[in-house]
């Protein structure tokens, strides 16, 4: 809208005003934009787990083949002089060669040892080929399938040759002799690790590459060819699994240096920390270490494995900066292999990365095969150096002068790099460096604590943090420290298991096996336990008894039923409803459990959490309930009371406002279908009986001819809708039978009368869009609508009173209802259940007689075989999806052809090929008598049908709870975060919003003296039947029968069109948009009660609904069937009632429905519950409804023309506070003016407009208009109201009631007359009114174009 610039500039509008409307906005409550809403109910996608050792391994042999030859140098090396001499720290030439050399076998021996005490050493000194065959032979004969090590140190032999082998002795050590790479790999099999220390060792990798390589071929060709010479021998192990360390390339010499050991390569190996330190003296920075000599560093006190000496804590610094360096540069699955799957090969290539760094400083390159990339130049060896620095200098008054030894600040420093990683990082980025430290950190009791905290605050990153940990090797550390009983590690423990079980559920046999799960029961026991960490304690204890038997045995005993059931009424939402979902899988499938729980009254107890404020919760509890009564075990009297209790109990839910509950009360509902199956069969068959033999008939016969609105010829194609993807146009219940009085669903009170007569409902309903597998249902939607409607007037009437078999037929009717639900998932689900029990019933009838419909009263029978029933000698198969177009051309369907010979089987599944004939063979056995394990074994099954019910329906609800402890909790939502572009959004149209509210009231507070310059025009694709504007983007919604348009009546352009869903026979008549000052939401209400929720129109995504419900259970049929006086005068889409009324109160998130009703029903959209029923105390339909928040305030016109005033804070009997009864005629409109004296303004069929103060008893002033009209509105601010009538135009009054337009013709449209009107809508804040006529057209007309 273009505003002249002086208004812009109005000083007339101050800024507190525009701060203030900004505010408001600020305030006012969302509905419907919950995590519920927004997205998909289902757990998140399950990780590839790549963390857990899929093969741990053990080196458990070790073979030392020491070649020395001490005294004789070999042939083809010239050796220094000085040379390096140090043999395992020992000078072979101090001593008796033979003594150097036993003593050099026994030093290399301790110094494996250290890192790998439990293995069996073999030494073979100076061997010969024979012995090492031998020693390789019976190591690998006693390791079987576990690792073995060859060490070979080959500085007494010549160097390896290129065709592949290293050197040992004759017998007589007068010759070497070669011993092949091909033969060693032979003796030694698979998986092994081989050290090479000697000079040009890297030949011998790649030698031994070749051969393994030879040896795949070898076997292939064997196994392609079994008469090939190869195949005739024994294989050739194969050499996948081996591991290589070699002191350098194939073209270097092993360093010579006389102050370094000869072999340096072993002692980087075997004793990191001694030749670490030597190394850093040499090096010239150690100058800067004053008095720091070789000989001291031989003095450092201390044990490598005491972490409180400095000798013990270099070495766990050095452990946890080479595991560091480790995990930062080789690929995960590299490093899951080599450092994380066997302790000796992890210590060995730790230490390999230290021979690296030193050897490297001699131009020697030590090589590993699997390759490593380089790691000597890494930012983490700076640190090493330092820690070494610090160590080194406080050494010469240790040991001179006894001073005490200061400990390093290294974990303490690399704590804090990891907290402003944590604290300062943006959200993608690489991983932190020091994930590896922290993890060493546990160990230590002094950094404990801090290292717990930040390791929680990573794992709330999102569960890619969580892999990152569990890759890094957590896992074992915090499974201990469960055994700790520090209290103050609790909270810290919780949270950290609660993010790992969310993101790898597969741990919890681990904790169930250490007794993990005790800890977490005593924390859930531990009333002083903030309520969040015993919601954390309960996931944890919930995931343990997840589909686990000894989970869930060990948390039997370990009472956590009772626990559980103590907190079922904390104040906590997320606590009550993790709790019943706990409560839920601890006796899934466990009948033990659920004794246990019939023992303490569990379901009795849950009952409570079915009306709580939470939905999530209420969903919580149904799951629970359903698990309890969908137990396999052998049946009782007790037991199948108990079920009956709880299904009546469940059954209340039929009409609970969120659809999360509904679909998992379809769930829980499947459960006893599967239990009780025979005596569900039986009354199927009964249902299916009673619907063929009775027509009912349509509506669509009683209408007066004229009446059919033209079908427009270019109806545009409607865009598809997301969560329609089979949309079922799902009838409703209108009136779920009324022998449902006993589960109190009938809220209106008495019974009503039904006749055939008063039926308003097509049986042609079924408008079946395309549904993939409607042809496997046995069940069409029309056949179950029909069945819904059949089954409140047949003789199944006969079953109220709580008889035995009662209970079966009630939830049968409550899931025919919820098939009708205009929720597509729940009627989809609940579809399967009908059909698959229909499927069963038929299939299992046998060729007798129906019985007599009295007999099922009785007592129900053992199962549908015992005393079957079938179908065919009743009149041939149950109808099938109605393929004729009778739904588009109004008639009567006709009954499916009966002449089909008695011996066809009654249904043929599509998939299965074959149809079972299954009444040639009369089963024996009870179906599902064993429960569902065993339906496996019903071998006549068809092959191609699907077995509906089976353990598989579910609704992921319980997975999707899950979700929120893999994702942030610690994080600010991103509605909170000042910066984020959602906040950014919402301030720019809290902006627009003030602006439109500031410029449209300088417009009408000047006055509007006409209104009739037409500003949009458009032909809609189907009738307007309601139009409403949205209040503050150029947008607006027009409803026809069963679809909406969005236009956009500033450019003149078509947003959208899309099908409501509703059936065939029902009509949009109200719409209200929700959250229109910030994400609007469309509400559009339907005249069977339906109310559907819409997000993501007139924007280029797809629509998509948020929820539906039944906003009213019981629309009446009877007012809707009748012939009133004023229907002549109302629009022709309207033939009977007044439909559905709605009203919508932002502030305080309720919305009051009513219509062909007699009450006014108020639901609390945060809760997503009925909270109140207003009786109306009338005996017409409400037409009208007008609420005000700040007084509580309802006003309703009725159809008797009487207009209502309730005030909502009263009990039921005394809320009605006044009743007009000046209008002698249907009310069109009643509008309460929102202002704290506003008076209430009421205009009936007849033209007269009347003012009422809600404090006195009579109109305060009358105006006449027009007679005869369809359609009224009343501007909330402009004081003007706008009427429509049959005669075809419209007449815009002021408050005075003088006219300030009339609008008879369209602009510039050939001056052609504007059709019947069928609906008027004002601009909430513009002085723009939309009118829709019969004659398809949609026109917007505003005051003077001056003014705006």
């Amino acid at each position: 809208m273009k505003m002249d610039s002086d208004l812009l500039h109005s000083p007339a509008v101050g800024l507190a005003e525009e701060e203030e409307a900004d505010m408001n906005d600020w305030k006012l409550p969302l509905a419907f934009m919950k995590k519920r809403h927004s997205e998909k109910i289902e757990g998140c996608k399950a990780l590839a787990q790549s963390w857990r050792m899929k093969d741990r391994m053990k080196t458990v042999s070790v073979a030392l083949v020491l070649c020395l030859n001490v005294g004789v140098d070999p042939p083809d090396v010239v050796k220094t002089s000085p040379c390096a001499r140090l043999e395992c720290w020992i000078d072979p030439l101090s001593m008796s060669p033979q003594k150097a050399l036993e003593t050099i076998g026994a030093n290399l021996q301790k110094q494996y040892e250290n890192w790998q005490p439990r293995a069996r050493y073999k030494q073979s000194l100076d061997p010969t080929v024979d012995e090492v065959k031998k020693l390789c032979t019976s190591l690998r004969r006693n390791a079987k399938e576990e690792r073995v090590l060859f060490h070979y140190n080959g500085h007494g032999v010549p160097r390896p040759t290129v065709n592949g082998e290293i050197w040992v002795f004759n017998k007589n050590y007068t010759q070497y002799i070669p011993l092949s790479i091909y033969d060693l790999q032979t003796w030694m099999g698979s998986p092994s690790i081989f050290v090479y220390d000697c000079s040009n060792a890297g030949i011998i990798v790649k030698s031994f590459k070749q051969f393994a390589l030879q040896r795949e071929q070898e076997l292939e060709v064997a196994a392609i060819n079994p008469s090939h010479p190869l195949a005739q021998m024994p294989l050739p192990p194969s050499m996948k699994n081996c591991i290589q360390l070699a002191a350098c390339e194939a073209s270097e010499l092993l360093p010579m240096n006389p102050d370094l050991p000869a072999d340096l390569f072993t002692s980087c190996l075997t004793t990191p920390i001694k030749i670490a330190l030597r190394w850093f003296c040499m090096q010239k920075s150690a100058k800067l270490v004053p008095g720091v000599t070789l000989d001291l560093i031989e003095k450092i006190p201390g044990r490598l494995n005491d972490r409180r000496t400095p000798l013990g804590e270099l070495n766990w610094i050095f452990t946890a900066i080479t595991d560091t360096i480790a995990w930062n540069v080789l690929p995960r699955d590299l490093f899951q292999k080599l450092f994380r799957q066997d302790l000796l090969v992890a210590s060995l290539f730790r230490n390999f990365l230290l021979a690296e760094r030193i050897m490297r400083s001699y131009n020697c390159t030590p090589v590993s095969s699997p390759r490593l990339p380089p790691t000597y130049m890494h930012a983490m060896w700076q640190a090493w150096d330092l820690a070494v620095d610090i160590c080194l200098s406080q050494l010469p008054t240790i040991i001179e002068e006894g001073t005490a030894f200061r400990h390093s600040p290294f974990f303490a420093e690399q704590l804090t790099a990891f907290q402003v990683w944590l604290t300062m990082g943006v959200e993608n980025r690489n991983p932190p460096e020091q994930l590896p430290i922290v993890l060493q950190v546990l160990l230590s009791q002094v950094h404990r604590l801090r290292a717990l905290d930040l390791l929680g605050r990573f794992l709330d990153l999102g569960p890619w943090a969580v892999s990152l940990a569990l890759s890094v090797g957590i896992f074992p550390y915090v499974l201990k420290l469960l055994q700790s009983s520090a209290r103050e590690l609790r909270p810290l423990l919780v949270f950290i298991w609660a993010k790992i079980l969310a993101v790898d559920s597969s741990c919890q046999a681990d904790l169930v096996k250490d007794n993990g799960h005790k800890y977490f029961l005593s924390v859930l026991a531990d009333s002083y336990m903030p309520a969040e960490h015993r919601t954390m304690a309960v996931f944890i204890l919930a995931v343990i008894v997840n589909s686990y038997n000894t989970g869930q045995e060990a948390c039997l005993q370990g009472n956590l039923i009772a626990n559980c059931l103590e907190q079922l009424s904390d104040p906590h939402p997320l606590l009550r409803q993790w709790v019943a979902i706990c409560l839920g899988r601890i006796w899934q499938n466990f009948d033990p459990a659920r004794w246990c729980g019939v023992r303490d009254s569990a379901h009795e107890k849950l009952y409570t959490l079915l009306s709580d404020p939470i939905p999530e919760v209420r969903c919580a509890a149904v799951f629970a309930l359903g698990t309890f009564v969908g137990n396999s075990a052998e049946r009782t009297d007790h037991s199948t009371t108990i079920d009956h209790n709880v299904a009546m109990m469940l059954a209340q839910l039929i009409n609970d406002g969120s659809p999360v509950v509904r679909k998992e009360l379809v769930v829980a509902l499947s459960h006893l279908v599967v239990q009780y199956e025979s005596n569900f069969c039986t009354v199927a068959l009964q249902f299916i009986e009673e619907e063929k033999n009775y027509t009912v008939p349509s509506p669509a016969n009683t209408t007066e001819p004229g009446n059919l609105t033209p079908v427009s010829p270019a109806i545009p194609r409607l865009r598809s809708v997301n969560s329609y993807t089979n949309i079922r146009a799902a009838t409703t219940a209108r009136n779920l039978n009324k022998s449902l009085q006993n589960l109190n669903l009938n809220e209106e009170g008495g019974p009503a009368a039904f006749s055939p007569g008063n039926l308003s409902t097509s049986s042609s309903a079924s408008s079946t869009l395309g549904s993939p597998d409607n042809d496997e249902y046995i069940l069409s939607f029309e056949t179950i609508d029909k069945m819904r409607r059949v089954s409140s007037y047949s003789s199944l009437n006969s079953l109220i009173g709580v008889s035995f078999n009662s209970v079966y037929t009630q939830i049968w009717r409550v899931l025919l209802h919820l098939a009708a639900d205009p929720f597509p998932e729940v009627s989809d689900l609940a579809m399967k259940v009908l059909n698959s029990i229909a499927y069963k019933a038929t299939m299992n009838a046998r060729p007798q007689r129906i019985l007599d419909s009295g007999s099922l009263t009785q007592s129900a029978p053992a199962s549908p075989t015992s005393k079957g029933t079938h179908i065919h000698q009743a009149g041939g198969s149950p109808p099938m999806p109605s393929t004729s177009s009778s739904s588009l051309t109004n008639e009567v369907p006709k009954p499916p052809t009966r002449e089909q010979p008695a011996t066809r089987p009654p249904y043929t599944p599509t998939l299965g090929g074959q149809a079972p004939h299954s009444h040639q063979f009369p089963r024996t056995r009870k179906m599902f008598d064993k429960g569902p394990e065993q339906a496996a074994e019903d071998s006549d099954e068809p092959g191609g049908h699907r077995n509906y019910i089976s353990l598989a329906l579910q609704t992921g609800l319980c997975d999707w709870s899950a979700k929120y402890f893999a994702q942030p909790v610690m994080k600010i939502p991103e509605e909170h975060d000042l910066e984020s572009q959602v906040r950014m959004e919402r301030q720019w149209r809290f902006l627009r919003n003030t602006r439109v509210r500031r410029q449209s009231r300088c417009i009408t507070q000047r006055g509007v003296s006409r209104l009739d310059d037409q500003i949009f025009i458009n032909r809609n694709p189907g009738v307007p039947s309601v139009v409403k504007f949205h209040p503050f983007n150029t947008c607006i919604a027009v409803a026809d029968k069963d679809s909406i348009c969005f236009w956009d009546w500033e450019k003149g352009e078509r947003l959208d069109y899309f099908y409501n869903g509703n059936p065939r026979y029902t009509r949009i008549t109200a719409m209200e948009y929700l959250n229109g000052h910030d994400c609007s939401l469309l509400l559009t209400a339907t005249d069977d009660g339906a109310l559907r929720i819409w997000k993501n129109f007139a924007d280029q995504k797809n629509p998509e609904m948020v929820t539906a419900w039944q906003g009213l259970s019981d629309m009446l049929p009877t007012t809707r069937g009748l012939a009133r006086r004023v229907s002549i005068y109302l629009d022709r889409s309207k033939q009977g009632g007044a439909g559905m009324v709605v009203d919508w109160e932002q502030e305080t998130g309720l919305l009051m429905t009513s219509g062909d009703v007699r009450v006014v029903r108020i639901w609390d959209t945060d809760r997503e519950m009925k909270v109140q029923d207003i009786p109306t105390g009338a005996d017409s339909c409400v037409t009208s409804l007008s609420c005000d928040s700040q007084r509580s305030l309802i006003v309703a016109g009725l159809g008797d023309g009487s207009v209502r005033v309730f005030d909502r804070r009263m009990g039921p009997n005394e809320c009605r506070v006044m009743t007009y009864r000046e209008h002698g005629a249907w009310v069109v409109k009643a509008h309460l003016q929102k202002e704290t004296d506003g008076h209430i303004i009421s205009v009936s069929v007849n033209g007269d407009v009347r003012f009422f103060e809600p404090r006195t008893p009579d109109s305060i002033n009358v105006l006449q208009t027009v007679k005869g009209l369809t359609a009224l509105d009343i501007h909330p601010q402009a004081n003007l109201f706008a009427c429509g009538s049959m005669n075809q135009f419209i007449a815009v009054y002021n408050a005075n009631g003088d006219v300030i337009s009339n609008i008879k013709y369209y602009d510039g449209f050939m001056g052609q007359r504007i059709g019947a009107i069928s609906c008027l809508a004002f601009h909430p804040y513009w002085p723009h009114l939309a009118v829709g006529s019969n004659d398809y057209y949609m026109s917007i007309y505003s005051a003077e174009k001056r003014l705006r």
